[in-house]
């Protein structure tokens, strides 16, 4: 067998990196993202540093569900303003690359990973007799709620527009989810237009390693109840 000459190997290898960067841009753009947690306000589902793998087609061919853990564009400046990227030279051109191909979210965007509790035409309240939310007049169970807390803190009750979500953390007792933003424009509610995609699974550190569940649709089961 014939061996490559140097000089055409040479002339292979932009070739098949530059190739590798498209197929991640177009992965990135069309199929999945992956993405840092920041914060504990998804505990004990997601973990600080947990790097997640977020399904960007499922909200292209089937509608979201409650129970699905989504991650979406900050609807209505939740998170106040992008921090300054102070990144120069090697360290800048290296963290740029690792956005475009989706190792690294863009730090122009600011997002936000939350659980879906209620979807366009649901009523959510806080809460019955027992304390747990209902939804539509139903009493839900939440069995991923971070152990010691209630399902809210606060009473309210909310009626979810189409076109809408109304999303919390598991963690309740530090999550500034919707509940926290009644008086933005949205009332709290996150545009299904703003939802990047489902997060489907944990892929780093390797002890954390799960998929994420895909809700229920409580139209056809009596209890919420997602592990």
């Amino acid at each position: 067998m014939r061996m490559p000459k140097k000089g055409s190997l040479l002339r292979e290898i932009p070739v098949i990196v530059i190739s590798a960067l498209v197929v991640s841009v177009l992965v990135k753009t069309f199929f999945v993202h992956f993405f840092f947690i920041p914060s504990g306000s998804m505990e004990n589902t997601l973990q600080i540093g947990d790097r997640i793998a977020v399904n960007k087609l499922a909200t292209y061919f089937s509608d979201i569900k409650r129970g699905e853990v989504v991650v979406f564009r900050d609807p209505a400046n939740w998170l106040g303003a992008a921090p300054v990227d102070t990144a120069k030279g090697p360290v800048e051109s290296v963290k740029s690359a690792l956005v475009t191909v989706g190792i690294l979210p863009d730090p122009a965007k600011q997002y936000l990973i939350k659980r879906v509790i209620g979807v366009g035409g649901d009523t959510v309240t806080c809460c019955d007799k027992a304390g747990h939310l209902q939804i539509n007049g139903t009493s839900v169970s939440e069995n991923y709620i971070y152990a010691g807390n209630k399902p809210s803190d606060t009473a309210f009750r909310v009626q979810v527009p189409k076109g809408f979500i109304w999303v919390m953390g598991d963690h309740r007792g530090a999550s500034a989810d919707s509940r926290f933003h009644t008086d933005d424009p949205h009332k709290g509610m996150v545009p299904v237009s703003d939802v990047v995609g489902r997060a489907v699974e944990v892929v780093w550190p390797l002890n954390h390693i799960k998929f994420l569940s895909v809700g229920h649709d409580l139209s056809k089961v009596a209890v919420l109840s997602v592990k």
